[in-house]
């Protein structure tokens, strides 16, 4: 995320999830108002079934890329100097270890969902996504890197934004019946807001 790359291919996947996310949440609601749940993630309908985990896929591999950014292009197999990390790249050592997070999060929904080896209920997979946006704040929270100005207002607002996920996640699991506090609160509909930070310093870091 340090790089053109690293914010533009994270903050295009986010929009793109979450405007899936809060059109699947409306759809449920108008179609089924009493019964509607909460839902960490949405089946993909049509071509009888092939596209059902098409979501998951995306968050896995999309993590996955970025990652592989993060710590391949980014700093160029130059990992360490004098024996020890090497400072100049080290917010993308912590980016990709964020990464890595939503990497699990998203393989782990795809075992829970198409295997057998641990079946999880929707809430519990809303505690998994939770934990990779608590991983996801901590780093930005304790970042190394020191923002500043602009980037600086841009770096508070996703942090708000983040801790904004992490409730909705909880609230999600907590209070999974409720369509007016999923559509608010819904990690979905965040997801949305936080492409605008995403793109901003894309931007003002690649056009000065």
């Amino acid at each position: 995320m340090g790089s053109f790359m690293g914010h533009a291919v994270p903050g295009t996947l986010f929009l793109l999830i979450g405007v899936w996310r809060v059109w699947c949440s409306l759809v449920r609601q108008v179609l089924n108002p009493k019964f509607f749940q909460v839902r960490v993630w949405n089946p993909v309908p049509g071509y009888n079934g092939k596209l059902k985990y098409l979501e998951l896929y995306v968050i896995s591999a999309g993590a996955f890329l970025d990652m592989c950014i993060e710590l391949l292009y980014s700093p160029h197999f130059n990992y360490f100097v004098d024996g020890v990390l090497n400072p100049t790249h080290m917010n993308d050592f912590e980016h990709g270890g964020m990464l890595l997070m939503f990497f699990v999060y998203g393989v782990v929904m795809l075992l829970s969902e198409k295997t057998s080896l641990f079946p999880l209920p929707d809430g519990a997979l809303c505690f998994v996504a939770a934990t990779a946006f608590c991983a996801e704040f901590l780093l930005f929270f304790f970042h190394s890197t020191t923002h500043r100005g602009l980037e600086g207002h841009y770096h508070l607002i996703l942090v708000l934004l983040v801790a904004l996920c992490i409730f909705s996640v909880i609230a999600g699991a907590l209070v999974p019946n409720n369509f007016a506090l999923a559509l608010y609160a819904a990690p979905h509909y965040h997801r949305c807001l936080y492409q605008i930070p995403f793109e901003q310093t894309r931007y003002c870091r690649s056009h000065p």
